[in-house]
């Protein structure tokens, strides 16, 4: 088994999808399944230890085409080395994502707005939730850290077709300015004692502000205080990655992401 912090990251990645889909064995490989209409899952090598083979890969792949999902798979490259060759082999490009870990004190930036992160048990919360999901969908329609033109008028429109799903593996946060409301979002995921932050999104026209960073500190503080001892997340790209950096967050490795429709 890898070493701590890979072998507490290795085993939420195994444990998250199980909350709330099936697991199916495929030799070094494991899919998860859905039962309902929830975003599908992705495959990823057997916990603990698993190898996957090009054999592996293709039974994995056939399973997804008769589900009708994509075929996406998720390994962390120091812990599963083998199989970044196994899978561009198979014809796939590999997303290298920044793997990081936070590494002491959280430096919470001042930023021109309030950051909160959302209480179940306060009215209005699945509005909010519903806010959460439209800021990052508009978020990441448009990815990177550059401004842009979408801003709060897109917010408004898109708000009311979107559906107030509560996950209660989530915990949500907002960052609402005086002028135009809630522009910034982001969530934390747990399993056991370990949290993902994940999800960070800022609306393209109030980007440049520092509150990407600003929700990811409040989040993993969140996170802290009810008891998890490990945060992490992956960057999109080495930009945003360094955003995590000044936060508090440390690279330790590489997230690799593949798929195909």
């Amino acid at each position: 088994m890898p070493l701590a912090p890979f072998a507490e990251l290795e085993s939420f990645y195994d444990a998250v999808p199980r909350l709330d889909a099936r697991a199916e064995a495929y030799g070094g490989l494991t899919l998860f399944v859905r039962d309902d209409e929830g975003f599908p899952y992705y495959a990823r090598p057997a916990f603990p230890g698993g190898e996957p083979t090009a054999a592996d890969l293709r039974a994995v792949r056939e399973r997804q085409r008769e589900l009708g999902v994509s075929q996406a798979f998720e390994w962390v490259h120091e812990t599963t080395p083998g199989m970044l060759d196994v899978v561009e082999r198979a014809g796939f490009t590999v997303l290298r994502a920044p793997l990081l870990v936070l590494d002491g004190p959280i430096r919470v930036p001042e930023v021109d707005a309030v950051v909160r992160v959302l209480d179940p048990e306060e009215a209005g919360f699945l509005d909010d939730v519903a806010v959460v999901r439209t800021i990052a969908q508009l978020a990441f329609s448009s990815p990177g850290t550059g401004t842009g033109e979408t801003g709060p008028r897109d917010r408004d429109a898109l708000l009311p077709t979107v559906t107030p799903v509560h996950v209660p593996k989530f915990r949500y946060a907002l960052a609402e300015d005086s002028v135009d409301g809630a522009v910034a979002t982001g969530m934390t995921q747990r399993a056991g004692d370990v949290a993902e932050v994940v999800g960070v999104g800022t609306l393209p026209s109030a980007r440049r502000r520092g509150l990407g960073a600003a929700i990811t500190a409040v989040l993993a503080q969140d996170a802290l205080d009810h008891g998890v001892t490990r945060v992490f997340l992956s960057a999109g790209s080495e930009d945003i990655a360094r955003v995590y950096e000044r936060v508090g967050f440390r690279r330790i490795g590489t997230a690799c992401i593949a798929e195909t429709e």
